[in-house]
């Protein structure tokens, strides 16, 4: 049908106005505290919604249905996997960040093993945001590169551009705020979208039921109990029972526990028992949603007529949602889906931003001969300093993905997976093992980071495994340390 003038006016006033609001309501912030934290005073439900926004980006909103389009819906046993995650950092991580008042994840190693690991698991958390966010900001400009027919650098400044401006000005609780519309948004598009499939389809539901089903097809399948015939034909299988349990529950337990990214929200709520029901509104709803999508693309499957994406000129499965928002939403409906998507995009790039900036400034640059001088009154200029300078970084390194035709959902899950086991594992020896210290947790985490290195270079084993493979090397290593350290103190 097109895009009209009517959905580039939508578009346009969505951008406008999220910017503008956002700035608004934040308020003044007067410190770090405020600008990083939202003063530690935020409503546990808008933080919850926030964080699902946060983690959805547009690799929820476009990959995810274009994952059961090709395959069925399998990756579901990673969303329960995930739910089992939070629930495990509700009761272990959570309690242990509000028995100080923490600034960020890192903080808690800095107090635990000393400001040599903070400063080191910060650098490592910088350098792998800005390659998973540069993946996430890439997938929002497929939709906008096929609607516009801008080149994908244009597409990535515009979504950049406003995403920093209200994120640069307000803080975090500009970013929070924001979220919340933002979900709402895309996921009142998502539902139009499904709406307006099942209305065009003869038979509705039933339609979708049968392509699903149709020459032995059965993708409405959700548990894979296959073994792959052998160990390593299992470990390289994607989305088995075991795998996906497993790797959604220790890729969460890093992503929620120990990535700034997310850890920044709940430490901003009022009181730890905010913070676990902010992240149990979160485990509940992200599950539903990740259903909710991989339907959606078995609807899509039904209107295509079955045909495998290829058929259909396109490149990746990445593009099929992106494909019919073009192709078949009526005028009006298209701009909101469309926003749908910038807006999934803008509240995880919004939470890129603010945590790497909190990182940098609260991490390292307080540290700093010039940050530990620095007075109260310039601690939210040189936060807006790093805000903007991530900002930059961040849509210069959404470049780096311009060629790639894989499903950018796995891509952005394996760029994590690389350091969220050694992480996991830094923090899990500064919980559950009193007597190990920082030498201990160093040899841990640099060989986590050794051992998956060697994994993905070597092995085909599938990404859901390898967060658990990086957690239990840094746990064994870190431990060996310290019990080789106790022998040579006892001989």
């Amino acid at each position: 049908m097109g895009f009209t003038f009517l959905d580039y006016a939508i578009v346009g006033l969505y951008l406008i106005g999220v910017t503008v609001i956002g700035t608004i309501i934040s308020g003044k912030q007067k410190n770090t505290r405020d600008y990083f934290l939202g003063g530690k005073e935020m409503a546990w439900w808008s933080v919850g919604f926030s964080i699902v926004a946060s983690e959805t980006s547009t690799l929820t909103f476009i990959s995810i249905p274009g994952l059961a389009y090709k395959s069925n819906m399998f990756f579901l046993q990673l969303a329960f996997g995930y739910f089992i995650g939070r629930l495990l950092v509700s009761v272990i991580f959570i309690p242990a960040y509000y028995k100080g008042d923490l600034e960020t994840a890192y903080d808690f190693l800095g107090k635990r093993f000393g400001t040599s690991l903070r400063k080191f698991t910060s650098s490592v958390f910088i350098v792998t945001r800005v390659l998973a966010s540069g993946v996430r900001l890439f997938a929002t400009a497929i939709p906008v590169h096929l609607i516009t027919g801008f080149n994908y650098p244009v597409s990535i400044l515009i979504i950049g551009i406003f995403t920093l401006a209200y994120t640069y000005l307000g803080g975090l609780k500009a970013v929070v705020a924001m979220d919340v519309v933002q979900m709402f948004i895309y996921l009142g598009g998502a539902v139009a979208s499904m709406f307006l499939i099942l209305h065009h389809l003869p038979n509705g539901w039933a339609d979708v039921v049968q392509f699903a089903s149709a020459n032995g097809l059965n993708k409405f399948q959700i548990v894979n109990t296959e073994w792959g015939g052998g160990l390593w034909n299992f470990l390289s299988s994607p989305y088995t029972l075991v795998g996906g349990l497993l790797g959604g529950t220790f890729l969460t337990m890093a992503s929620h526990g120990t990535d700034q990214l997310l850890v920044q929200r709940l430490l901003g709520c009022k009181s730890k028992w905010d913070s676990q029901r902010a992240l149990m509104l979160d485990a509940t709803f992200i599950v539903i949603q990740f259903a909710f999508f991989l339907v959606l693309g078995l609807c899509l499957f039904a209107f295509y007529g079955g045909v495998p994406f290829q058929q259909l000129g396109l490149a990746s499965s990445d593009e099929i949602f992106p494909k019919f928002i073009v192709e078949n939403l009526p005028s009006g409906i298209a701009g909101l889906v469309v926003a749908g998507v910038l807006a999934s995009a803008m509240g995880t790039l919004s939470s890129s931003v603010s945590s790497l900036a909190s990182s940098t400034y609260l991490d390292l640059f307080k540290f700093t001969r010039k940050g530990k001088n620095l007075e109260v009154k310039n601690e939210v200029r040189w936060s807006r300093y790093f805000t903007l300078f991530w900002g930059i970084v961040l849509v210069g390194g959404a470049m780096l993905f311009t060629d790639t035709t894989n499903p950018v959902v796995e891509i952005g899950l394996k760029i994590a997976s690389f350091t969220y086991g050694g992480l996991l594992g830094t923090f899990f020896l500064g919980l559950l093992f009193k007597h190990t210290n920082q030498r201990d947790a160093y040899i841990g985490f640099i060989a986590g980071l050794l051992a998956m290195t060697a994994v993905l270079e070597f092995t085909a084993i599938d990404f859901t495994w390898h967060t658990f493979i990086g957690c239990a090397v840094t746990i064994g290593i870190g431990n060996l340390s310290r019990w080789l350290r106790r022998n040579e103190m006892t001989s």
